[in-house]
């Protein structure tokens, strides 16, 4: 059983949209088969020169601060703090009791997001994998939409805001090949065996289920809780979501640099 959720995302300079992204989770986090549960929003403030610190303070959330860079570490940040706050009281959650929800940003989450996966974790899943939809495809070229759907091959399924309906392990389910670290929930103990988030500039959420699944830790990829993640043209890492879209509107001497790309 979960006795204890914590919510991690990282941010450099966000200021524009980290407020909405809180927003979503504050939300998700008074769902009716979530509240009652202890819940940490740890904000990993990387490098940033703006408002993003404090806007996440005024939302009511945990914040840390680094000078990383780095996409990886400061989710491995994030989760270190969280945990250090949720297993160390007296009386305090085992590991296995935990639930650890990350998203970005520059996401927002659906109403149902923590309930959905809290419903996996007790049916045993070790680690939930979600989708990822865009709705704003104004700053790129008309058709990018139709490329993205075409390549991302994972049947469009709207962020309903509703109840999360029962779900069963045994039975034909909906699954995809994708991992985003905007939309990613893993238990504590699973977390620590798989040696946790490395300080890796991209990919650091494609490494850790890469682990997972090599420890034999069951993972959930659901295609039934996606996230509304951003599709702006200054990408945050290079070779990461931003760069896959940016590929699919603009020719390579138009593309704009990555700006949380650990340089």
């Amino acid at each position: 059983m979960i006795r204890a959720i914590a919510v991690v995302v990282p941010a450099r300079d966000e200021e524009r949209l980290l407020g909405g992204c809180l927003a979503s989770v504050r939300r998700a986090v008074r769902h009716p088969l979530v509240q009652g549960l202890p819940v940490r929003i740890v904000v990993v403030a990387d490098s940033c020169r703006d408002r993003t610190a404090a806007i996440a303070r005024h939302a009511g959330a945990e914040v840390a601060t680094i000078l990383a860079r780095n996409v990886g570490a400061a989710r491995a940040r994030g989760t270190d703090r969280a945990l250090a706050a949720v297993l160390t009281p007296s009386g305090a959650p085992a590991p296995g009791e935990v639930w650890l929800a990350h998203t970005d940003a520059d996401s927002r989450v659906p109403y149902g997001w923590l309930a959905r996966q809290l419903a996996y974790a007790e049916q045993g899943w070790d680690a939930v994998l979600g989708t990822v939809q865009v709705l704003d495809w104004s700053e790129h070229p008309p058709g990018t939409a139709e490329k993205f759907q075409r390549q991302y091959a994972t049947p469009v399924r709207p962020a309903v805001e509703t109840a999360p309906k029962p779900v069963a392990r045994s039975g034909p389910r909906a699954e995809h090949p994708h991992v985003h670290g905007a939309n990613l929930g893993v238990r504590a103990d699973a977390y620590r065996s798989a040696g946790g988030f490395t300080a890796l500039a991209v990919g650091e959420d494609h490494a850790l289920v890469a682990a997972l699944e090599a420890l034999g830790r069951p993972v959930r990829r659901a295609a039934d809780l996606p996230v509304i993640t951003s599709a702006r043209r200054s990408v945050r890492a290079r070779g990461g979501f931003g760069d896959t879209i940016s590929a699919l509107s603009w020719p390579p001497a138009e593309r704009v640099r990555p700006a949380y790309d650990g340089r």
